[in-house]
């Protein structure tokens, strides 16, 4: 133990006498989640609206007031003609054209249907899908406005019936999107820091010479190993304590569940990233090399961790994948704990593989460091 102690003083002194690391450690990260957690959303807003209105009648306008109410769509101008709608379109300077055609009005009353035509900017797939939407919610009310309208006019003192369904939403009442983003947004800063500092932890004793003094000495391969996992290990801690402050008191995050046993569940985590960045340490020579290495991996398992796409919207083959993503797990366990208040109970399917995953991490960081006497 004595001498594990004196690796950690080692490497925290050296950490912190590093002073362009301090800013990595401590402020990145924290600029990083206020403004990924403000950039990073699934809204769609500010779209630029543009409709010609061939009917010019009162039920025409009232439909195009609905679009101009609503807060998502910035409504510009009524083109005279669709050339000069497709044209703003190709200039980017429409999302949306909405057409409505002549006799509008009277088809609605006299064959109680009418159509619209409506014309939306898809080079961006899923902004595309939440536009279209949008649209089909405002028609959709404003069809069912229409119609009772249509009937309370031709069937006087007959009262039209109306379902409504009134949604409840759990876990996130007001559907704000930083309630579900700022819990993933932490657990990416906990893992990139960790990761990269970890990674390029022996390859930088490697490339200053002390590695080649420590291998002479009687330290072994896991007393090697633990003193240079504990430093890191702190610092992850940290961030995460860091992290949970900000999201209370700037993002207003839930907290339902057991902050202790979400604590308990990143410091076998860390782990995990830990015994990941020292095993590829173990295998690069230079700290662009492991940068670049653990970079490669570290996009595949955000991008297929759930933590920006659904990972039931993925292929069967990229969902058998993700079973092997630690981030995966932790996204869960984050969301999970905080913003349902789960249990022990609960998180445990997670807990036993990622524990087994930290085992196995670290088990080959061990084996691969090459110390010779």
């Amino acid at each position: 133990m004595k001498i594990i102690g004196y690796i950690i003083q080692k490497e925290f002194r050296q950490i912190f006498r590093n002073k362009g690391m301090l800013p990595i450690i401590f402020i990145l990260p924290i600029l990083q989640l206020l403004i990924l957690s403000n950039a990073a959303t699934y809204e769609v807003k500010n779209i630029n609206f543009a409709y010609i209105d061939q009917d010019y009648t009162s039920t025409s306008r009232a439909l195009v007031e609905k679009f101009n109410a609503s807060t998502y769509f910035n409504v510009l101008a009524d083109f005279p003609a669709n050339k000069n709608a497709g044209s703003a379109m190709l200039a980017g300077e429409v999302d949306v054209v909405l057409e409505i055609p002549n006799n509008f009005e009277r088809n609605l009353i006299t064959e109680k249907s009418g159509e619209l035509s409506i014309i939306i900017n898809a080079i961006d797939g899923a902004a595309a899908g939440v536009e279209s939407g949008y649209i089909n919610q405002i028609v959709q009310n404003f069809n069912q406005e229409v119609r009772l309208n249509i009937m309370q006019r031709s069937e006087k003192g007959i009262q039209p019936v109306q379902v409504q369904a009134i949604p409840s939403f759990w876990y996130n009442i007001t559907l704000d999107y930083k309630t579900f983003m700022v819990p993933g947004i932490l657990v990416l800063l906990v893992t990139m820091i960790t990761l990269f500092l970890s990674g390029m932890n022996i390859v930088r004793e490697k490339e200053i010479g002390t590695l080649e003094q420590i291998n002479v000495t009687p330290i072994g391969k896991g007393q090697f190993i633990i003193g240079k996992l504990f430093p890191f290990w702190v610092i992850g801690m940290g961030l995460l304590t860091i992290g949970l402050i900000l999201a209370k008191i700037i993002f207003n995050t839930p907290m339902l569940g057991s902050l202790l046993l979400l604590y308990a569940y990143t410091s076998v985590y860390i782990l995990v990233i830990l015994g990941m960045g020292l095993f590829i340490s173990n295998f690069t020579d230079t700290q662009q090399q492991a940068m670049f290495i653990a970079w490669f991996f570290v996009v595949i398992f955000i991008l297929m961790s759930g933590l920006f796409t659904p990972i039931e919207s993925m292929p069967k083959w990229a969902q058998i994948i993700t079973e092997f993503n630690p981030i995966k797990y932790f996204v869960e366990i984050v969301r999970m704990v905080l913003l349902k208040g789960s249990g022990l109970k609960d998180i445990f399917p997670q807990l036993w593989k990622t524990v087994l995953y930290a085992i196995l991490m670290n088990g080959l960081a061990v084996w691969s460091y090459k110390k010779t006497n």
